[in-house]
């Protein structure tokens, strides 16, 4: 195994994978992403109930396609005030096509009137290793413990709207006004592909 497809297009979550995984460059292995491969236009239905559901749907998707061992992630934020909302729905709570900007004012629009506790709120990631040859598959999964605030912040990363919302519990920051350390502690997908890495390198 030298190649592994990473099952995304969201150039933040690309570069974040990319750079939790140079235990598997160092062993040679060529790390690919969508825009490598010829996958065509469909997608997968990602009708999961869970985030892990979801993950493994878009890792068998693709390794269908492209015959290739992948590595997909499903995750989003998940407020119990709001029933789990948006949860697995999180990137299609208004359709695929949303800008950032409506998720957050939707957010806030759900949220208005709610105090205290009723505005806690976390963000979950659940990473999928998928083998197609051997069936081979692995999961990981990190959550990161905040609450959502009543304004976004101005500091914000495109693709991530739910972060300009949620105020870390650990330092009491927005996640998006973090320094490069305090993210690098906080960070769920890293914690969870760390962990995953090491699996899929005994692989």
């Amino acid at each position: 195994m030298r190649k592994i497809l990473i099952a995304s297009t969201n150039p933040g979550k690309i570069t974040e994978i990319n750079a939790g995984l140079q235990i598997l460059k160092e062993l040679g292995v060529n790390m690919l992403t969508l825009s490598d491969v010829i996958v065509g236009e469909d997608q997968p239905e990602e009708n999961g109930k869970t985030f892990q559901e979801n993950a493994l749907i878009k890792a068998k998707f693709y390794a269908q396609l492209t015959g290739l061992p992948i590595l997909s992630d499903d995750g989003g934020l998940v407020i119990p005030y709001l029933n789990n909302e948006p949860g697995v729905r999180s990137k299609r709570w208004l359709g695929y096509d949303t800008s950032d900007q409506k998720l957050i004012d939707h957010t806030l629009k759900k949220l208005h009137g709610a105090k205290g506790k009723n505005r806690s709120a976390y963000l979950e990631v659940c990473l999928c290793f998928y083998d197609p040859k051997t069936g081979k598959t692995i999961f990981e999964k990190e959550k990161i413990a905040g609450h959502i605030s009543e304004e976004p912040t101005k500091k914000r990363v495109a693709g991530f709207p739910y972060r300009a919302l949620l105020i870390v519990d650990k330092y009491n920051k927005f996640y998006d006004e973090l320094t490069k350390e305090e993210h690098m502690k906080v960070n769920h997908r890293l914690k969870a592909l760390k962990r995953l890495v090491k699996k899929i390198s005994n692989y």
